[in-house]
C-alpha cells in the first residue's frame, strides 16, 4: 500500500517556515570584503602612520594599529581579527621598528606591541561573537513570542473545538513546513481523525497505533521521542482539564526526522496554548450547558408548582363529591369506589408534585421527633388500602426495635411511596414484605419488598432520579416521581435510601438506611 509521503514534495519552496539548519555565522571564518576592509584599514593606518614618523620620532605609532584590529574583530569575527593583527603587526614591524624595512624586531619592547594588538583581535572578537550570539538569540526569542502571540490570539477567536484543531494543524505545518494529523477520541475512547494538513480522510495503520498509544499514555511518542514507534510519525499530545482531548502527529514530506531538538519549545508552546484554549472552550461549553440544565430545572418547577396548585382545588372538590355520594345499587358502588380510588391517586400525584416543588427549592419543612417503626408502617398500609386492593402486607418490624429521630409526616410519605410502588410494580400476586431490622454497619434498615420481574443491571441509582421510568424493568408506569420524593424527604431527615434486586431474583428490594445516630431507646426517648 503505498505511503502518501511525497504529497508536499518540494514544500520549502512554497514560501512557509521551513525547517532546515539555522545557517552559521558567516562573521566566524570571515567574508572577502570583510579582509579587504580590515586591510585597507591598516594601509591607511600605515600612511597615515608614516606621514608622521617623517616628523619625527613617534613611539606610541603602534596605537594606530589598534583601529583596524579593534574593527576587523568586532565587525568581521575572531579570523578577520586575527588576520588584521597579524598584519597590522608585520606592517608596524617592517615600517616603524627598526631596524625598518625588515621583519627582525631587536627591541623586547616592540615584540610587547606586537602581541597587544594580536591579544586586542582576540579579545574584542569574542566579545563581539558574544554580543551577535545575543542579538540573534534576542532576535529569534522575538520572532518566537510574535509567533506565539499571533497565534494566542486566532485563538481567542475559536468557540468550538471544530475549529480550534484544523487551526493548531495549519499553524505547526505552516511553522515547520512539516504534514500534520489530529486525532480525538471518540466515546470508544478510539483515536478518531478531526484534522490535517494536507487534508487526508484517515490514517493508516501505524498512525493509528501510535495515535491511539499516545491518547492512552499521554507521553510523546515517534522518532525522537521517549518512545520510539514504527511510523515515521512524531505524536504529541494535547491535554486540557487534567486529561487528553487531543493528540497532534508531525511528519516530514521526505520522511526524515520531523524536528530537531532546539524546535521542540516552540512546538511545546503552541501545543500549550492549544491546550489552554481547549481548556477554555470546554469550560465555556459547561457553563452553556450548566445554564440550559438550571433553566429547564427553573421551568420544570415552575410548572410542577403551577400545575399542583390549579389541580388542588378542583380535585378537592371531586374528592369531597364523591366521598358524600351514596350509591343506590351494587354496581353503582363499584363505580364509586374506583372513581375514588383515581381521585385518590389523583391527589397523591398532586401531593407529589408540590413535594418536589418543596424539595428542589429549599422550601422543606421538617420536625424530628422520637416515631415507633412498627405505628409508622401500619398508618403508611392504612392510607394505601384502596391501591393495595385487597392484598395483604406482610408487617415484619420487631416490637424491641429502637425509636427513630425522623419527621413522621415526611416518612410516613415515604413509606406510602414505597408501598404504592410495590403494589403497582410487584404483579398482580405476588407478595409485599415490609420488615425492619438492624444491619452490621450500625444503624437500622426499613426495607420494601416485592415479587415484580426486578430491576435492570446498575438501575438501582437511576430509578431515584425525576420522571425515571426504566424501559426493560418492572418500573415502567407511574409519574416517576415517587421514588425521587422518597429520596428527597429521607435525605432531608439523614436517611439514605437504595434500590436492589432480591437475592433470589424473584422481586425488588427498596430499602431505607437510618444511622445509629439517629436512633433513640424507648426509655431515652422517654
Amino acid at each position: 500500500m503505498p505511503r502518501r509521503l511525497d504529497r508536499r514534495a518540494g514544500r520549502g519552496q512554497s514560501g512557509r517556515v521551513s525547517d532546515a539548519p539555522i545557517p552559521s555565522d558567516p562573521a566566524r571564518w570571515g567574508t572577502l570584503r570583510g579582509y579587504l576592509e580590515a586591510l585597507g584599514l591598516v594601509a591607511a593606518m600605515t600612511l597615515l602612520g608614516a606621514g608622521l614618523f617623517t616628523r619625527g620620532a613617534i613611539a606610541d605609532i603602534g596605537l594606530l594599529y589598534l583601529v583596524p584590529v579593534m574593527f576587523a574583530a568586532t565587525r568581521h569575527g575572531l579570523v578577520t581579527g586575527i588576520v588584521t593583527g597579524l598584519g597590522s603587526s608585520l606592517a608596524y614591524n617592517f615600517f616603524f621598528i627598526p631596524p625598518i624595512h625588515t621583519f627582525a624586531i631587536r627591541n623586547p619592547a616592540h615584540l610587547v606591541t606586537v602581541l597587544v594588538l594580536l591579544g586586542v583581535a582576540v579579545v574584542g572578537s569574542q566579545m563581539a561573537g558574544r554580543l551577535r550570539e545575543q542579538a540573534r538569540l534576542a532576535q529569534a526569542n522575538s520572532a518566537r513570542d510574535a509567533a506565539l502571540a499571533g497565534f494566542a490570539r486566532q485563538l481567542m477567536a475559536v468557540s468550538h473545538r471544530d475549529a480550534l484543531w484544523p487551526l493548531l494543524a495549519r499553524e505547526i505545518a505552516r511553522r515547520f513546513d512539516v504534514r500534520v494529523v489530529m486525532a480525538e477520541p471518540d466515546e470508544d475512547g478510539q483515536a478518531v481523525l478531526v484534522a490535517s494538513d494536507p487534508p487526508q480522510d484517515r490514517l493508516d495503520m501505524l498512525e493509528q497505533v501510535s495515535a491511539q498509544w499516545c491518547l492512552g499514555s499521554g507521553l510523546a511518542a515517534g522518532p525522537g521521542a521517549p518512545t520510539p514507534t514504527a511510523s515515521e510519525w512524531l505524536f504529541h499530545p494535547v491535554a486540557a482539564g487534567g486529561k487528553i482531548v487531543a493528540v497532534v502527529g508531525i511528519a516530514r514530506p521526505d520522511a526524515a526526522a520531523p524536528l530537531r531538538a532546539e524546535r521542540l519549545p516552540l512546538l511545546g508552546s503552541l501545543l500549550d496554548q492549544a491546550s489552554l484554549a481547549a481548556a477554555r472552550i470546554m469550560a465555556e461549553e459547561e457553563m452553556v450547558a450548566l445554564g440550559k440544565v438550571q433553566e429547564r430545572d427553573r421551568l420544570r418547577a415552575a410548572l410542577l408548582s403551577s400545575v399542583g396548585h390549579d389541580l388542588r382545588t378542583p380535585l378537592t372538590t371531586v374528592l369531597g363529591t364523591l366521598r358524600a355520594m351514596r350509591a343506590e345499587g351494587p354496581e353503582q358502588a363499584a363505580q364509586l369506589a374506583a372513581a375514588l380510588a383515581e381521585a385518590e391517586r389523583l391527589e397523591r400525584f398532586v401531593a407529589n408534585l408540590l413535594d418536589m416543588v418543596r424539595i428542589e427549592t429549599g422550601n422543606l419543612d421538617h420536625a424530628t421527633e422520637p416515631v415507633d417503626l412498627g405505628e409508622a408502617v401500619a398508618a403508611a398500609i392504612g392510607d394505601v388500602s384502596r391501591t393495595l386492593a385487597g392484598r395483604g402486607v406482610d408487617v415484619e418490624v420487631p416490637d424491641d426495635l429502637p425509636l427513630v429521630l425522623a419527621d413522621p409526616r415526611l416518612l410516613h410519605h415515604c413509606l406510602i411511596n414505597l408501598i404504592d410502588n410495590a403494589a403497582r410494580h410487584g404483579g398482580a400476586d405476588g407478595r409485599i414484605v415490609v420488615r425492619a431490622g438492624p444491619v452490621d454497619a450500625g444503624g437500622i434498615e426499613l426495607s420494601v419488598i416485592d415479587e415484580g420481574p426486578g430491576l435492570p443491571p446498575g438501575a438501582g441509582e437511576r430509578l431515584f432520579g425525576m420522571f425515571q421510568r426504566l424501559a426493560g424493568s418492572d418500573r415502567t408506569g407511574g409519574s416517576g416521581l415517587g421514588l425521587a420524593i422518597v429520596r428527597g424527604f429521607a435525605e432531608a431527615m439523614g436517611f439514605s435510601v437504595s434500590a436492589a434486586n432480591r437475592a433470589d431474583g424473584r422481586g425488588a428490594c427498596f430499602a431505607l438506611h437510618v444511622p445509629s445516630t439517629l436512633l433513640r431507646d424507648v426509655g431515652e426517648a422517654a
